[in-house]
Formats: structure tokens, C-alpha cells, sequence
């Protein structure tokens, strides 16, 4: 009987020691501190809510086990995300998204493609900072496969003014393209025509100068031949059609 009473005292300080050390785990490894890294599409607290989930979503230790060697997949416009854990109560969430040139409009959806033109994302949702791309000729669309237009080289164009209006903190709502691959920027009830490739850094550049002043205008700003030696620019105002 003696025997007996010592084992069940010893279990009781066992479970009583095991429930004080669940208890310093779950209070001492809490998350209160998140760092969000990478992300545009989404707000801070729309990642946390995807990576902290789950009744233990809050602890550190139970998210540094539960992501160890695995990313978070299968998130519209992310690659992957990454957990660190940078203190028991702190961790730091990593975003790699989808790196987007633009997007087109197809039966309803918008679908969106890479700086190679493969289609990476469709969605009911548009997704401001990603301009519309229109006068592409195609006529069937592949998710993870390239656009079939007849001419590729549209890709690079697409690519270079996309880096370009991010370097100079610019977003356009559409780029036309033309049968001659010339270019049209739409701002609003402002477009901006560029022609062709030429001079485009300095296009671009001198364009972020003069948007202030398109604001509220309807109308086009010829920027074909513009250069550091011809700095030709004109702005033409539509003709309003009286009713």
C-alpha cells in the first residue's frame, strides 16, 4: 500500500511538474512581436493571419516545428513565405511573391503574367500597383504557360517599362500597345504616348516630373520624340462633345 502511495504521489508531481512546464512554454515562447518582410499585395496582419494559425498559432516554438524546412505555398501572388524565429517571443515572417509584369483581361478574370510572359495567377480581384496590358493578340490563355502573342519580344518591352515606373515610383492604370509595339501610359482620363523603346529612361524620368499637372485632365501628352536634345512634348485636351 505504501509502495503504491509513493508511485501515485510521484505521477501526481510528475503531471503537476509536466503542466508547469506546458505552462512556462506556452506564456514564455508567446508571440507579441511579428516582422513582416517583402510584402505588397498583402497587408502585415493578412500574412500573420496565414502563417498563424491554429490553436497554438501564437507560440513561437510551435510555428518554429511546424515550418522547419517548409515554406508556405499555394498563397495568390506568393512564391513562398518563411518563418524565423528571432527571440522566444518574436519571429519574423519573410514573403517571396510572384515577381508580376502585368496582367490581362480574360473572360472575366484577370490574369496575370511574369517578366517572361507565362501566366502566373488568375483572379476576380484586381491588384492595384500591377498595370493592365492591352493590345496583346492572343486567343487562348494557359495557366503557368507563355501567352501565345506572335511577337515575344513584347515581354521585354512590358519588363522594361514596368522597372522603370517602379524605379520612379510610378503606377499606371494601362499600357496599349500598337501594331508597331508604340506605347500609350494611361493615367486616370490622362494618356501618355511614348512610341517607341528610344530614349525611354529619359522619357520615363521627365514624365514623373509633369504627372502632377495631368492630374484631373482628360487628354494626351506626346512624349514620341522626346530626348535630352529634342525635348518635344505636347499635351492635347479632348473635345468634349456637347450633349
Amino acid at each position: 500500500m505504501k509502495k503504491r502511495t509513493i508511485i501515485l504521489i510521484g505521477a501526481a508531481v510528475f503531471l503537476l511538474a509536466l503542466g508547469a512546464a506546458a505552462a512556462f512554454l506556452l506564456q514564455h515562447y508567446k508571440v507579441t512581436t511579428v516582422y513582416v518582410e517583402g510584402s505588397a499585395h498583402y497587408t502585415n496582419e493578412e500574412i500573420m493571419d496565414l502563417v498563424m494559425t491554429g490553436e497554438l498559432g501564437d507560440n513561437s516554438l510551435y510555428l518554429a516545428l511546424k515550418y522547419k524546412n517548409k515554406g508556405i505555398d499555394n498563397v495568390p501572388f506568393v512564391e513562398t513565405m518563411d518563418v524565423d524565429i528571432l527571440a522566444p517571443d518574436t519571429i519574423r515572417i519573410t514573403v517571396y511573391e510572384k515577381a508580376m509584369a502585368g496582367y490581362i483581361e480574360y473572360l472575366g478574370r484577370y490574369m496575370y503574367f511574369d517578366r517572361d510572359g507565362i501566366i502566373v495567377e488568375a483572379s476576380e480581384q484586381r491588384t492595384s500597383g500591377i498595370p493592365q496590358v492591352t493590345g496583346l493578340s492572343f486567343d487562348h490563355v494557359v495557366m503557368y504557360e507563355k501567352l501565345p502573342v506572335e511577337n515575344t519580344e513584347i515581354f521585354a518591352d512590358i519588363l522594361d517599362i514596368t522597372q522603370l515606373l517602379n524605379k520612379y515610383g510610378i503606377q499606371a492604370d494601362k499600357i496599349q500597345f500598337d501594331k508597331s509595339m508604340h506605347k500609350t501610359l494611361y493615367f486616370g482620363e490622362a494618356r501618355v504616348s511614348l512610341g517607341s523603346n528610344d530614349n525611354i529612361g529619359e522619357k520615363i524620368m521627365k514624365l514623373k516630373a509633369i504627372l502632377p499637372e495631368l492630374e484631373g485632365k482628360k487628354g494626351l501628352l506626346r512624349m514620341d520624340n522626346y530626348s535630352e536634345e529634342m525635348k518635344n512634348i505636347t499635351f492635347e485636351l479632348d473635345q468634349e462633345i456637347e450633349p
